[in-house]
């Protein structure tokens, strides 16, 4: 994907893709956004403020976001921070009542693909701030 075709990515809402987190810096590419290209299998584009209940569960099912991973360039989740987690992990959480709110403004449109706006839009957290000022 180039940075133009990033440039052009949008929401789950329609508009431009927003920035999810750079600190922690995430993103398939580490930029901060929940951008998306054919070798991310896991489809690393929903957007959303992780809970202790999400890391948890996330952590019982073999999937470890909590703990660093540097080789990885993963600093490790602790609750509170946003994230661009694997769309069928959100719904996999979501199906069991524990997926982390969404920020809808920064969810990249393909996950429309695994999921619905309903249930994107039930698990809303408030927009991230702008980063770009």
């Amino acid at each position: 994907m180039s940075a133009d075709d990033r440039a052009d990515a949008r929401n789950v809402l329609g508009g431009p893709l927003q920035p999810c987190s750079y600190d922690p810096l995430t993103g398939w590419y580490r930029d901060g956004c929940c951008h998306t290209d054919l070798h991310d299998r896991g489809s690393h584009i929903v957007c959303c403020k992780v809970t202790v209940e999400f890391l948890n569960f996330q952590f019982d099912r073999g999937n470890d976001l909590i703990t660093a991973r540097p080789e990885h360039r993963f600093a490790g989740l602790k609750p509170g921070d946003r994230w661009c987690v694997c769309a069928l992990r959100w719904r996999e959480a979501y199906e069991a009542g524990c997926a982390p709110p969404v920020v809808l403004e920064s969810t990249h449109a393909k996950a429309l693909e695994f999921v619905l706006i309903e249930w994107l839009r039930r698990s809303t957290a408030p927009a991230a701030p702008r980063l770009d000022n």
